[in-house]
C-alpha cells in the first residue's frame, strides 16, 4: 500500500452493487445486502484507525421504495440486526452516529431503534458515522427551502442559508465521495454538498469493498 499524504475530514460513500454481486453468485439480492454489512464495518474500522472525523454512507434513497416489498422489508430487518449487533462496538470506539433523511416515512419500530442508537452514541468523540436513510439530494434542497421560507417570510435565501437548513447542517461537506460498482454518477445524493468534492469511482462491488479498497481510494 502507498502512503496517504492527507487524511480527508469527511469521506462519503455511495454503497452500490449489492444486487449485482448477489446475481453473479446465483443468490437472492438480499444476500448481497447482508454481505455489504461487512463492508460497512470494515470501512468504519479503517475510518476509526485513521481518525477520519466524518464517514457518511448512502444507505437508502427515496427511490429505493420502488424496489420489491420483500427486499425493502429485508433491508429494514438488516438495519435492526446491525443496530443490535454493532452498538457496543460503536460505543467502545467512541463513534457518534447520526441518521439523516426523511425519517418520518420509516417504519415506527425502526424509527425508535434509530433514535435509540443516536442517543446511545451521542457522547462519542471520535469518528462520526452518518447514515443517510430515505434521503435524496432534491428532497433535501426542497425541505431546506421550504423550512427557510416558513421561518423567514419575505426574505431572500442566500447560499449560506441553504447550508444551515440542509439535514447535513451540523457536518462539513464531503472532501471525498466514493462510489462502488463502476457507476460514475451521484444518483441524487448530496447535490448541494458535493459542489467542491473530489470523486472516486471503483468497479468493485460494495460487498467486496473492504479496508484495502478503501485505502486505495484514500491514496488516490
Amino acid at each position: 500500500m502507498g502512503e496517504i499524504s492527507k487524511i480527508p475530514q469527511h469521506v462519503s460513500i455511495i454503497m452500490d452493487g449489492n444486487g449485482r454481486w448477489a446475481r453473479l453468485r446465483g443468490l437472492e439480492r438480499l444476500e448481497g445486502h447482508k454481505e455489504g454489512v461487512g463492508s460497512v464495518r470494515a470501512s468504519l474500522e479503517l475510518a476509526v484507525e485513521l481518525k477520519i472525523k466524518y464517514l457518511s454512507l448512502f444507505a437508502f434513497s427515496t427511490e429505493n421504495w420502488s424496489r420489491p416489498k420483500d427486499e425493502v422489508e429485508g433491508l429494514w430487518n438488516l438495519m435492526f440486526k446491525a443496530i443490535e449487533r454493532e452498538t457496543e462496538f460503536l460505543i467502545e470506539n467512541h463513534v457518534r452516529v447520526l441518521i439523516l433523511g426523511n425519517l418520518e416515512q420509516l417504519p415506527q419500530d425502526l424509527q425508535a431503534a434509530v433514535h435509540g442508537l443516536v442517543e446511545a452514541t451521542s457522547g462519542g468523540t471520535g469518528t462520526t458515522l452518518i447514515i443517510m436513510m430515505n434521503y435524496s439530494g432534491k428532497w433535501d434542497i426542497m425541505q431546506a427551502a421550504n423550512r427557510f421560507s416558513k421561518e423567514n417570510p419575505g426574505v431572500e435565501m442566500r447560499p449560506e442559508d441553504m447550508d444551515n437548513y440542509l439535514v447535513t447542517a451540523s457536518i462539513p461537506d464531503p472532501d471525498l465521495l466514493i462510489r462502488t460498482s463502476g457507476e460514475e454518477r451521484i444518483s441524487n445524493y448530496m447535490l448541494w454538498q458535493t459542489a467542491y468534492t473530489e470523486f472516486y469511482f471503483t468497479k468493485v462491488f460494495w460487498p467486496d469493498f473492504r479496508k484495502s479498497e478503501f485505502r486505495l481510494a484514500l491514496e488516490e
